[in-house]
């Protein structure tokens, strides 16, 4: 059987290539550019003042079978660690030299975050990237807009709507081998299956979506006494919505994810240790929000709220007593924000609005108790953005957030981003200075080794760049260098000696610089070539896990009924540490460079019916470590089929 599914693999791909190559093409249909990140509504992406990433539908079809962190890995600028490693790694999310807790994420204009983790932030690996209908990425100190934890960047994904007609939908499987550099199994131990069905009936729009993933196949951690892990996850998304009328309508929206996945002892970063099949995580996340929406002659007036529970067990074999140990985890978010746009002539407008939020946490096991009635705060911020768009070429962002902490009193944030097209110059030219800062979690608060006397990380960012768009925009290019810095930041302090610790705030200023570069070709309506390279100088103090150099290269082509896509990844070696038992120390480490080279092909069976696709992922089998002690994939193959209706 697993000579078959290889068989079925390669095959596959190569008639679907072949056939493909003796269709006429179709023309790539040509979406109009807008972005929402950098003032909450739509606006032309040409008047925009940020460097602004897209991830489209059509672009995520073109790399079916990724998952969310593996996709936002190939932006310029981001590095998402453990999108190679297995399904059940937790992930680290690096912008600008920044840390997971300094990127806010937010879903359909919601914030999304972990009250009870320890960088509060909200776990990628719950969203399926079959439910996302496109992506923006917003790098850069983002506060004025998004609050605190909006520092490095901003992650803002948009869900599938539902259709016009009055009923539609699809329902796809894929599967694909789990192996590492050393393995070379051919049988499916990775499954992928779902199914949605939306529509609009009168002045009602509806969908339901049902995901889940199951894998197994691989060790989390790398070494030779280690079993396999497994990993498993749900999700259900339900959305509902009223148009009263031209003007008004009402979106209501339920989510529930699970996750559960085993892992591996701790390790000592150069020799395997026994392992224990009792190590295992249980997550669960219900969503719900109401999203009504008001259009008026001179603007639009919006409410995104919000409110999110997640519970975490982890459960972790003792081998001093023999026994499991069992931590409990809450984390409540309520998230409330009002704004409006005012356009007060065809070149001026202003968004104003007041977020509300509200956390709290608990955390229980053998050694910890801390409940929610101690371990919460809430915020109040008001903000104003106000954009100007001249004839001429001018663009200005301005604005500022007043924000009121229940803990941390008052902290002012602003931006300042003016950009400028010239006349008879494909050429846009922009810069930016912008604050922000960042709560203390309250686990790092509340915590077993919390500290109270804490205090917020303050950040600042400079950027400068270009856009062009040249031979009538085929080649589109352009460049941003920054330069950040961070006061306060939050760091942890151990005493070997006394055995004490707790997290601090460090002392002195550091900083991060860096230049990121896109580049894209459309040579013809069918095929296309881009890339991206990222250069990032981080100080130590900041991170450890940030290549200081990082490129992709993509490659598109699309026939007549299907498309078929190459990419390319580089990066750089890395720094790393682990605790070492052996002298009671943290020891440093050097992470070699890795490249990965991918491919990719769907095929309609069926135009807008039936369509099949297969992916081979590191086909060069290059043998890498994104995190000390911690396996990542090797050489590994996917087959899909997604039906239509």
């Amino acid at each position: 059987m697993n000579k078959k599914f290889i068989g079925l693999s390669v095959f596959t791909l190569a008639t679907a290539f072949a056939y493909g190559q003796e269709q006429d093409t179709i023309k790539a249909t040509n979406l109009k550019e807008v972005v929402v990140s950098d003032t909450k509504f739509a606006q032309s992406r040409e008047k925009s003042g940020k460097i602004i990433e897209v991830i489209t539908a059509q672009d995520l079809a073109k790399k079916q079978g990724q998952s969310l962190a593996n996709v936002l890995s190939q932006v310029a600028g981001v590095e998402i660690n453990g999108n190679q490693s297995f399904g059940g790694k937790n992930l680290g999310y690096y912008i600008r030299g920044g840390r997971n807790r300094q990127v806010a994420i937010y879903i359909d204009g919601v914030p999304v975050s972990d009250a009870s983790g320890i960088n509060i932030e909200y776990d990628l690996r719950l969203i399926p990237v079959e439910q996302i209908e496109k992506i923006e990425v917003m790098k850069g100190a983002s506060s004025t807009l998004y609050g605190t934890g909006a520092a490095t960047g901003v992650i803002n994904i948009t869900l599938k709507k539902s259709a016009k007609k009055e009923i539609s939908g699809n329902a796809y499987i894929n599967m694909g081998t789990q192996n590492t550099s050393e393995t070379s199994k051919t049988s499916p131990q990775d499954f992928n299956q779902g199914f949605s069905v939306n529509g609009t009936i009168n002045k009602v729009s509806y969908m339901t979506s049902l995901n889940s993933t199951e894998t197994k196949g691989m060790s989390e951690a790398a070494g030779e006494n280690f079993e396999e892990d497994t990993f498993s996850r749900v999700n259900v998304l339900q959305k509902i919505g009223f148009r009263v009328n031209e003007k008004l309508n009402f979106d209501f929206f339920g989510n529930y994810d699970r996750i559960k996945n085993t892992f591996d002892n701790s390790f000592d970063g150069n020799s395997a240790n026994s392992d224990d099949l009792n190590n295992n995580s249980f997550s669960e996340q219900f969503r719900i929000g109401f999203l009504p929406k008001y259009k008026y002659a001179k603007g639009e007036f919006a409410i995104n709220t919000g409110a999110t529970t997640i519970d975490r067990t982890i459960n972790i074999s003792n081998s001093w007593s023999g026994t499991i140990d069992v931590y409990n985890y809450t984390g409540r978010t309520v998230s409330v924000d009002a704004f409006n746009k005012y356009k007060f002539s065809n070149h001026l407008f202003a968004v104003i609005g007041t977020q509300y939020q509200y956390v709290d946490m608990t955390q229980k096991d053998a050694y910890t108790d801390v409940a929610r009635e101690g371990a919460k705060f809430n915020l109040i911020d008001p903000y104003i953005t106000v954009v100007f768009n001249s004839e001429f070429g001018l663009n200005i962002n301005a604005g500022a957030r007043f924000n009121t902490h229940s803990e941390y009193g008052n902290q002012v944030v602003y931006n300042f981003n003016p950009s400028f097209s010239f006349e008879n110059l494909p050429l846009k030219v922009l810069a930016s200075y912008s604050t922000a800062f960042i709560t203390p979690s309250l686990y790092q608060l509340y915590g077993p080794y919390g500290n109270l006397d804490l205090t917020p990380e303050e950040n600042a960012t400079a950027e400068f760049g270009f856009e062009s768009q040249l031979l009538d925009k085929k080649l589109t290019i352009n460049a941003v260098g920054f330069y950040r810095e961070e006061e306060n930041t939050i760091g942890f302090y151990y005493n070997s000696a006394t055995f004490e610790s707790y997290y601090i705030n460090t002392n002195g200023t550091y900083n991060a610089k860096g230049i990121e570069a896109s580049v894209r070709f459309r040579l013809s309506e069918k095929f296309n070539i881009g890339g991206n390279y990222t250069f990032t100088q981080v100080e130590e103090q900041l991170n450890r896990l940030i290549p200081k150099h990082k490129g992709n290269i993509d490659l598109n082509y699309q026939f007549k009924k299907g498309t078929f896509g190459l990419t390319y990844q580089y990066v750089n070696q890395r720094s790393d540490a682990y605790y070492d038992s052996n002298i009671w120390a943290t020891a440093a480490v050097e992470l070699p460079a890795y490249q990965l080279l991918n491919s990719n092909i769907s095929y309609d069976l069926l135009p807008n019916r039936l369509r099949i696709f297969g992916a081979v992922n590191n086909i060069l089998n290059d043998d890498f470590q994104e995190l000390i002690g911690y396996n990542s994939r090797g050489r590994n193959y996917k087959l899909g089929l997604n039906f239509m209706f």
